[in-house]
């Protein structure tokens, strides 16, 4: 049996762990887990559960019908060591499944802030994302939404870390299939789907399962406009309406790689990038900080942009690079040639990579407007895609 904590006791535990400055901001976010003193030995062990509940809209009148749970389970962080994660594990009331087939649904740019966890804005009807997730639900699929290092749990979320996201979302998968209170099959079939920072999320997942999680059965994996080249991204956003993504990438890869960012920072850009990274989910960012151009936040006037191809942001953004490693299994990758975030290029450059190692991929562009309105072609290419992987249909090539 797995221990079922409750959300009181969760907060209690947060308030206690937190200094006086952090105490009043984490008493009013309840139900935060806390990492216990002694993790158990596998990647994806469940530590803790509790019921939830996901809502569809703010005012809470619209519940979607799942049983839920938010879990913290077990994983590892891009340097091997052992972290405690939150996650939610959603199970669809009714299903054509027999073996209920489990998504894991590594979601978009949230922020950086634990108030931004998934797992807390499905509960507070909040999450941008719940109309793809419901309609995961809805095809008979149980869904993992993974939190993230750092979201929902202490630290900063590591915003952009190929190898952190990637192994969250492979044991959110472990975790969501040894939760008693849900009784999904062990060895069950299993899909990956992510759109944006979970486009890139989901590809870093395929990329790293062969070795990190060879035991699960996945069929395939849906990929929306991933982030697969920051330098191409970094460009792209760093000024634009998106300017406030850049700094949740800069902020998240610093905590990764242990790099203080203060001394690139002027005042300005201190008091920004503390706002961007403890106050504001993207939403809240998106309309506090439109076109937020780094350049006015550096104490030499010199945009970060520049900075990234210098060591050691040279080393740590090829890190970050995905196609250079080879997923067995069937892609979907989605991109709109209108995508004012992440260029169509960056997705036609990973499918083409991914094509030359022998990966049977699918790119399925599309003309919808903007990056944020995009993810729809996502869903409507993704969910027949993923229902004949899940048939074991032949996997269709675009190679």
């Amino acid at each position: 049996m797995k221990k079922i904590i409750t959300a009181a006791a969760l907060a209690a535990a947060a308030v206690a762990m937190a200094t006086p400055a952090q105490a009043t901001a984490t008493a009013r976010q309840p139900s935060t887990q806390q990492r216990p003193a002694i993790l158990p030995a596998g990647n994806g062990d469940v530590l803790s559960s509790e019921p939830g509940v996901f809502f569809l809209d703010p005012l809470k009148a619209i519940k979607v019908d799942a049983a839920v749970h938010r879990i913290m389970y077990r994983t590892t962080d891009r340097t091997g060591k052992t972290i405690a994660v939150t996650a939610t594990v959603l199970n669809p009331v009714k299903s054509k499944y027999g073996r209920r087939p489990i998504v894991a649904f590594a979601p978009g740019t949230q922020g950086l802030a634990d108030k931004c966890a998934p797992s807390r804005q499905l509960a507070d009807g909040t999450e941008y994302e719940a109309l793809p997730v419901k309609k995961l639900l809805d095809e008979g699929y149980a869904v993992v939404v993974t939190d993230y290092q750092g979201l929902g749990t202490p630290g900063v979320h590591t915003y952009m870390d190929r190898e952190a996201q990637g192994r969250a979302v492979l044991d959110s998968v472990r975790a969501a299939q040894r939760l008693d209170a849900v009784g999904l099959p062990d060895a069950g079939p299993v899909a990956l789907y992510g759109y944006s920072q979970g486009g890139g999320a989901t590809a870093a997942a395929a990329e790293l399962a062969p070795a990190y999680a060879p035991e699960l059965k996945i069929k395939g994996a849906v990929v929306g406009a991933p982030p697969a080249d920051m330098n191409k991204v970094a460009d792209s956003m760093d000024g634009s309406a998106y300017g406030a993504f850049f700094n949740y990438a800069l902020s998240g890869l610093a905590t990764s790689y242990g790099i203080d960012t203060g001394p690139y920072l002027n005042a300005h850009g201190k008091r920004v990038t503390s706002d961007l990274r403890d106050n504001l989910c993207t939403t809240q960012a998106l309309a506090k900080y439109p076109f937020l151009n780094s350049r006015f936040l550096t104490v030499d006037g010199r945009p970060l942009t520049e900075r990234l191809r210098r060591a050691p942001w040279d080393r740590i953004v090829a890190d970050q690079r995905l196609g250079k490693r080879k997923p067995a299994v069937p892609v979907l990758l989605s991109h709109s040639a209108l995508d004012d975030v992440v260029p169509q290029q960056v997705g036609k450059t990973l499918a083409a990579d991914w094509c030359r190692q022998g990966v049977t991929v699918k790119f399925a562009g599309n003309h919808i407007p903007g990056h944020i309105a995009a993810t729809a072609g996502t869903v409507t290419e993704g969910l027949p895609w993923l229902a004949d992987r899940l048939a074991d249909r032949t996997a269709p090539s675009t190679c």
